[in-house]
């Protein structure tokens, strides 16, 4: 099967899927509801007990959240494969003369554009609040890509997940629970210097830090670190790192896993 016939399978199963969800557009924004009703509490009610020096609280927690906000919705991706499974309608794309492959790719790429109307919402809730971008455009607009090629990543992770689930509504609870101390146990919401010394490391080398330290950056909101753990004080070549591991590790086991369940 050439590649050029599987990148046209992809467009057009990622067309289909930006149409269904267009259709439920509802869905999008509720789901960017949450983030922003977190970034609300935190700056309104558990911000004014933070100190965070050099910065603002409210200004530093926004990233973290705009990072919260985008794994949240990754889980969409396992969600919406695992209806679809349930529903039968990879059975029918079974059928079809289609890329199998281009199934996973499909829902992943119109999910990470869906991710786009997410973090619009958020960003402006953010600069509602007191948060700014402080760097050039271009930095800006890395920071923001960044965000994405992460809740790119992220997608393929739950994809794996969304392939081997045989229950939606467990693993939409258990995604949620595994993505609770992955936020928390990371720099998105304190500094990871007042945490434990056992945690600190954990914390510093918890790719959510990486990503968080390098929106940070490129938004101009905090230089790097000058101490810490690599990650801390290289967070951009980290997130590229870690991405690169994530989608090297998680494309493969992902596409493998659903050829095996779909019989191909």
């Amino acid at each position: 099967m050439s590649i050029a016939y599987a990148i046209s399978d992809s467009l057009a199963l990622t067309h289909r899927n930006l149409v269904k969800n267009l259709r439920n557009l509802t869905i999008i924004v509720w789901g960017a509801f949450v983030p922003i009703l977190t970034a609300l509490l935190y700056a309104f009610v558990l911000g004014s007990a933070i100190e965070i020096p050099g910065v603002s609280y409210r200004e530093y927690m926004v990233v973290g959240i705009l990072v919260n906000s985008v794994l949240t919705a990754s889980t969409n991706t396992a969600v919406g494969i695992g209806e679809d499974m349930k529903k039968g309608l990879i059975d029918r794309f079974r059928s079809l003369p289609i890329a199998q492959p281009s199934v996973l790719i499909g829902r992943t790429t119109s999910d990470v554009l869906n991710v786009v109307l997410t973090v619009a919402l958020m960003a402006l809730t953010g600069l509602a609040i007191g948060w700014r971008i402080r760097s050039s455009f271009l930095d800006a607009l890395a920071g923001f890509a960044l965000l994405l090629l992460f809740a790119y990543a992220a997608m393929w992770i739950t994809a794996w997940i969304g392939v081997r689930s045989k229950s939606v509504e467990v693993m939409a609870n258990s995604l949620y629970l595994f993505l609770m101390p992955l936020v928390f146990v990371s720099n998105a919401f304190v500094p990871t210097t007042g945490m434990p010394g056992w945690l600190r490391p954990i914390a510093e080398w918890n790719p959510v830090s990486a990503v968080v330290s390098a929106c940070r950056v490129l938004f101009g909101n905090m230089p790097p670190a000058t101490e810490g753990a690599w990650p801390m004080v290289n967070p951009i070549a980290a997130t590229l790192l870690y991405v690169a591991v994530i989608l090297l590790i998680f494309v493969p086991l992902a596409t493998r896993r659903f050829k095996k369940t779909v019989g191909q």
